[in-house]
């Protein structure tokens, strides 16, 4: 977990106001992404009522790394230096 305290930070006032602004919002990050797997663990167990839950949860959390990867590879490619 990062903080305003990481060595990887220190010095750079931009990168220290982003930090803590986006440590501000952290808990509503992490909540709104336990709020999209639960609702998508919903939406099968409604579509699947038979489904294995843990199953669906070890595909799921398959699918959203996928996309986190895909997403970090764009941040490394420089996709959202001005966004």
């Amino acid at each position: 977990m990062y903080t305003t305290e990481d060595k990887k930070y220190k010095g750079d006032e931009i990168m220290d106001v982003i930090l803590k602004e986006l440590m501000s919002r952290k808990p509503e990050i992490d909540k709104s992404l336990e709020l999209l797997f639960k609702a998508n663990m919903k939406i099968t167990d409604w579509d699947v009522p038979e489904a294995d839950d843990q199953q669906a949860a070890e595909v799921l959390l398959e699918m959203m790394q996928e996309k986190l990867n895909a997403i970090k590879a764009d941040v490394v490619d420089g996709k959202y230096s001005n966004y």
